[in-house]
Formats: C-alpha cells, sequence, structure tokens
C-alpha cells in the first residue's frame, strides 16, 4: 500500500471515529436536550469535526458531481428549497449540506427544518442532527431562525418525498406544502433551488401501500398513531433486501449529480403577498414549474449519451 493511499485510509478511520463519538454522544444526552426548539444548539465544532466523514462520502463512496454555486449570493439571506431522494439516509441532502459548509464556512448562519417525528424515530441521530442546525419544522422556529438573519434549508415534500415510487423519480413532488412560499413571501428572499440525480437509485421503492393501511385502519385492523408518516413504502435496499415501511436504509453507492438551480424571484413580495392565498398558490405552481424545468435539464445531461470525438 503507497503513502497516498495509507493517508485515505487513515483518513476514513479517523473520520469514523470521530462520526462514532459524536453519535455516542447524542446517544446519551438527556432526552430534554437537543430537541430542535432551540436555535443554540448548531455547534461549528461539531460541523468541523463531522466534515472528513462527509468528504469521505462525497468523494469515494457517492462520487458526487455538482454545479450551480455561483447562483447562491455570498453574503445573502436565501431560502433553500430541495426535492430529496433515498429514504431515511437522503445522500443527496447530506452532499448539498456537505457542499455548503465546504463552500460558505460553518460559521454563515443556517439552520434546516426537520419533520418532528424524526426525533422519535432516530432519536441519536435527530441529536446529532440538532447539532449541524436542524431544527423542528414549526412556523415558530422557521421564523426564529429567519429573524436571526439565518439562511433555511426546507425539503417541503417531506417523507413523502423521500420515499416516493422509483417511477416518479424524475419528478418534484412537494405533497402540496405551500408554506415555503408564505415564508419566502413574507420575508421577501430569494429561493434556490436543490436538485439531484441518482440518489433515487440509492433505494428502489416499488409502491407506497399507506393508503390500504389508511383502509385498513377504518376498518380497525391497524393503528398508525404512533409513527404515522404518512408513507408506508415497499423498497429493494440495504440492508433489508426487502423493506416494509418507512425503515431506515444503508443508501447504495450511487454517482449522484447535485445541482443548485437559477434563483427565482416572485413579482410581489411582503406581508400582503404571504396572506393572499391565491397569490401564494400561483407561486407554489411556479416554483414546482421551474424546479421541474431544471430537474429535467440535469436528467437530460446525465441520460443523452455522450458523443463520441
Amino acid at each position: 500500500m503507497n503513502i497516498k493511499a495509507m493517508e485515505k485510509l487513515g483518513a476514513v478511520i479517523l473520520s469514523c471515529t470521530e462520526f462514532a463519538e459524536l453519535y455516542l454522544k447524542a446517544t446519551l444526552a438527556p432526552p430534554d436536550t437537543l430537541t430542535g426548539w432551540s436555535l443554540d444548539d448548531r455547534d461549528p465544532q461539531v460541523i468541523k469535526k463531522l466534515m472528513p466523514c462527509y468528504a469521505w462520502l462525497y468523494n469515494y463512496y457517492f462520487r458526487v458531481k455538482t454545479d450551480g454555486w455561483e447562483n447562491i449570493p455570498e453574503d445573502q439571506q436565501v431560502l433553500l428549497i430541495g426535492s430529496h431522494n433515498g429514504g431515511l439516509a437522503a445522500p443527496d441532502m447530506l452532499m448539498m449540506v456537505y457542499d455548503w459548509f465546504r463552500r460558505f464556512g460553518t460559521e454563515r448562519l443556517t439552520y434546516a427544518l426537520m419533520d418532528a417525528r424524526a426525533w422519535q424515530l432516530l432519536p441519536p441521530l435527530a441529536r446529532l442532527a440538532t447539532q449541524v442546525g436542524a431544527i423542528q419544522a414549526h412556523p415558530r422556529m422557521a421564523m426564529a431562525a429567519l429573524n436571526r438573519g439565518a439562511s433555511l434549508l426546507i425539503y417541503p415534500g417531506g417523507f413523502r418525498d423521500l420515499f416516493r415510487p422509483y417511477t416518479l423519480r424524475n419528478s418534484i413532488y412537494f405533497a402540496g406544502n405551500r408554506a415555503f412560499i408564505k415564508l419566502a413571501l413574507r420575508y421577501q428572499l430569494p429561493i434556490i433551488p436543490f436538485i439531484s440525480y441518482g440518489a433515487h437509485s440509492t433505494l428502489l421503492v416499488l409502491t407506497d401501500i399507506y393508503p390500504q393501511l389508511q383502509q385498513l385502519e377504518r376498518w380497525g385492523l391497524v393503528n398508525l398513531d404512533k409513527f404515522d408518516l404518512e408513507v408506508f413504502p415497499i423498497y429493494l435496499g440495504l440492508p433489508w433486501g426487502i423493506g416494509i415501511g418507512p425503515l431506515p436504509n444503508i443508501p447504495l453507492p450511487r454517482q449522484l449529480h447535485t445541482r443548485v438551480g437559477s434563483p427565482i424571484v416572485f413579482d410581489r413580495s411582503g406581508q400582503q403577498a404571504a396572506l393572499d392565498q391565491q397569490y401564494v398558490n400561483q407561486c407554489y405552481d411556479l416554483v414546482c414549474e421551474l424546479m421541474q424545468q431544471q430537474l429535467d435539464q440535469l436528467v437530460q445531461e446525465e441520460e443523452t449519451p455522450k458523443r463520441e470525438h
């Protein structure tokens, strides 16, 4: 083994050790801490310790290609809106977050909204994510972050987007969630789209049987109350082989192509615009349309055979 290979191996071992230590600390943290209800739990030092682990995944596991970062203003507060894939592992989201920190540093104030059910489903990872900047997906926390001058990362489609079937892999799907539009209008912020290609192949979602489970619940045969994620997929992936339900997963090592899309700015903004439901609906449709166009372009670039020279 040459010196370069040994250095890479050493970096992998170090990053895994750092992650294991941070994960253990998050696991042992008191249950009433790192809950996502405080902006002060974000810890730049924890982010810096995680960067080598992110870097190894970025460079060697997912072999990420990325572009479009010039679309993000250096000194302006923005609303980052993404469509994500790949189950609870969400590899494209993690790689976008790594790229953000790599390019803008850990001190540029940024938070990410995370579904409250993540703290129930994956408590240690959720607590660790809190230290990276995850906060509860609640209007109070979103506005508190924006009032502090932070940029905000939102994946409006949530679990339903994460587990959408493979046949919908190239579709923008926000499940009708328009709350991010109201934030953009109220705070007069540009929307910066985050899109990706390849992450949906890290977990092959065959179908979603949630509607069938809802019918069984109406018949009194099942109870969805405890961990109702509004989705119940059947998928092929690691480590289960065939996974049934929104189980944690290990993503397959598929190459990812992430892209920061062109900014989206609305004609009207401000409090009155945010209260105009018809206008909010129009803005929502516009964002979905423009992001779909940008995703279609990315898909075309990836799937069109390269010309031989």
